[in-house]
């Protein structure tokens, strides 16, 4: 068990976290036909929004109620309830999110209230579902914000039992999928498959394997969520067989989802590694009944075979990471299990998953953190978001990109971590790192008095000199 050291700066130094509001905006954009709309001013959403942009390189929906300085001291009740109409008017969402700022709870403002007020006042919209949370940018970070956000989905839209008439079991076939902020679209659509492998039907929430994967619509430029987890799906989730949970940080949402429905759930803190991996495959095939497909045994030979290929490089080789605590967790676990050793590791926030990741010592902090720690200790490589390039320069490590935002690279957000297909891919990806260092390479000896090649034969003469 690791020792958490706590933040003791007045400031952040190379800051590592997306904060909250963002993490809720991201979890509303995983709904079909849904908008976020960021109660601040436009700022708040414009930072945001740049980096879902350079991230995800697509077209966001996200709008702002845009206060002023005036409404920030006077209030901003009004613009809550103006900023909903004019969406409803305009778009008639399935959806609309309404994640608030620093700005606005440092006001004080009283965002459900404010949606209360919305429904009094145009009653002709009360078809259109709007959740309102609050995500503050000073308190958490994005892995809080989004499982906030979706437990209040949850509670604000799945019927419970009694009210909708649902029992366990009643869909066969159907599996629930609580996915944790950490899991990329590849990584969602990567674990579908995996699922249907097995005969059964899953219903991802939120899914932004469908909305966010990078895919050319055949429809023009809508400006709500294009793909996504329906809406209208979320009463359905009471008659599934059982739910996944994926990342310690979505354990609020699955108490609020079990409560309602009494669907038996599954917890994983993270699915990277042999061993996470077994146990995600052994739960698939006790809920269908069936046994493991061929497939799925051949990619884990597959794995496997690559821990062996790759032991030479990884193992006693020393890591860096910063990352959100469920991401965080995840890799040190899987590079363990490779004999690597975590040297430094940063989290942006505290969370009780922390003290299962495998190092001395977790630092509550920012990437000038991670850099004096990965100093210190000589890591070899550094694995965090694009923010850590220039650390990665300065120390004179490679670095793999992990987390969000990576906005110095193409495809990113759909690299696939989980799975034996992800860690297997992730393990090839790190052991290549480890070989551009030649570590422990012996290079031949060549001696200058040895006749070489006319092509080779200067080169060496003027080294002999």
């Amino acid at each position: 068990m690791p020792e958490i050291v706590k933040r003791k700066k007045a400031l952040s130094v190379s800051p590592l976290k997306a904060s909250s509001t963002v993490g809720a905006a991201l979890a509303f954009l995983g709904f079909n036909r849904a908008i976020p709309m960021l109660h601040g001013s436009q700022g708040c959403s414009a930072f945001g929004k740049i980096l879902f942009v350079r991230h995800f390189r697509e077209p966001i929906p996200l709008q702002t109620t845009a206060i002023d300085q005036v409404s920030a001291i006077m209030g901003s009740q009004e613009m809550v309830v103006e900023g909903l109409k004019t969406i409803c008017e305009k778009n008639a969402p399935d959806l609309i999110g309404v994640p608030t700022t620093g700005l606005t709870e440092t006001q004080g403002a009283d965002i459900q209230m404010a949606v209360r007020a919305f429904r009094q006042t145009c009653p002709q919209f009360d078809a259109i579902p709007v959740v309102a949370v609050s995500t503050p940018d000073f308190t958490g970070s994005m892995e809080s914000g989004y499982a906030e956000a979706t437990r209040a989905i949850i509670e604000a839209l799945v019927p419970t039992a009694q009210e909708a008439g649902t029992q366990p079991g009643r869909r066969r076939r159907q599996v629930n999928v609580l996915a944790g902020s950490f899991l990329t679209p590849g990584d969602l659509e990567h674990l579908k498959d995996l699922i249907e492998l097995f005969g059964l039907r899953p219903v991802v929430l939120p899914d932004l394997s469908d909305s966010l994967d990078g895919h050319l619509p055949e429809t023009d430029y809508s400006p709500l969520t294009i793909g996504g987890a329906l809406v209208s799906e979320l009463a359905t989730l009471g008659d599934a067989l059982a739910t996944l949970v994926i990342g310690a940080s979505m354990d609020a949402p699955a108490d609020a989802l079990k409560s309602r429905t009494g669907v038996p759930d599954h917890r994983f803190n993270h699915l990277m590694g042999l061993d996470a991996v077994d146990r995600l495959i052994a739960t698939l095939a006790d809920i269908a009944a069936v046994p493991v497909p061929a497939k799925i045994e051949r990619q884990r030979a597959q794995l496997q075979d690559a821990m062996v290929d790759c032991h030479f490089m990884l193992g006693m080789s020393r890591f860096a990471i910063a990352a959100d605590p469920d991401l965080l967790v995840g890799l040190t676990q899987m590079l363990a299990g490779l004999g690597a050793e975590t040297v430094a590791a940063v989290s942006p926030i505290n969370a009780p998953v922390l003290a299962q990741a495998v190092c001395e010592e977790v630092k509550i902090g920012d990437l000038e953190d991670l850099e004096l720690a990965a100093r210190a200790r000589g890591a070899e490589v550094l694995i965090t978001n694009s923010h850590g390039a220039q650390t990665s320069q300065r120390l004179g490590i490679p670095l793999l990109r992990a987390g969000f935002p990576q906005y110095d690279l193409v495809g990113g957000y759909q690299r696939t971590w989980i799975g034996y297909q992800g860690t297997r891919a992730t393990l090839f990806d790190l052991a290549n790192l480890i070989l551009t260092q030649e570590k422990g390479e012996i290079h031949p000896y060549r001696s200058p008095l040895k006749q070489w090649p006319a092509n080779e034969r200067t080169g060496d003469i003027k080294h002999a000199a």
